[in-house]
């Protein structure tokens, strides 16, 4: 439904994949064309943090305008637990909520550094991002939420914690 909504608008949308990707510098290159919203976490966790970014936005070449978006929780929650409450619970809950609101924050524009890939300028404009919202950063992906942690990021975060100690 979201897919039909975007093309009712004409929106276009796309995945990271090497078309995508090809598409997406043609759009950028093309000055008549309007920006290209992306969300580059690929999904959305409890307002305390921001999650690893997926690269691809990142390797395209142009500016990046970053927006830091954080929803302040004192007259409704916008987040959905799935694993605590099924969806019309959550549809329920923000429909009688007294109001959703979100504070936004548009932060100077930022263009890859000469010698920088695309993982660093991620992370740079992710900290930009964090930074503006009072959250923190976190080095792992969304996958973490549907899925089981590795046995070896489990042994290497130990690792890293047996020499603080």
């Amino acid at each position: 439904q979201v897919f039909r909504f975007l093309a009712k608008y004409k929106c276009e949308v796309y995945t990271e994949n090497l078309f995508s990707l090809h598409r997406i510098r043609e759009h950028i290159a093309d000055k008549t064309k309007l920006p290209i919203l992306i969300f580059p976490e690929g999904t959305c966790i409890n307002n305390t943090s921001v999650m690893m970014f997926k690269k691809g936005s990142f390797e395209v070449g142009g500016t990046i305008h970053p927006v830091a978006i954080k929803y302040d929780p004192h007259f409704g929650d916008a987040f959905w637990n799935s694993t605590k409450h099924s969806m019309m619970t959550y549809v329920f809950n923000v429909m009688t909520s007294w109001a959703i609101v979100c504070n936004v924050w548009y932060l100077p524009p930022m263009v890859k550094e000469e010698q920088e890939d695309a993982v660093h300028f991620a992370d740079r404009v992710k900290a930009v991002i964090a930074a503006q919202g009072g959250m923190s950063v976190l080095p792992w992906d969304g996958g973490l939420k549907r899925k089981k942690v590795k046995e070896s990021f489990k042994e290497e975060q130990q690792k890293k914690y047996c020499q603080i100690v």
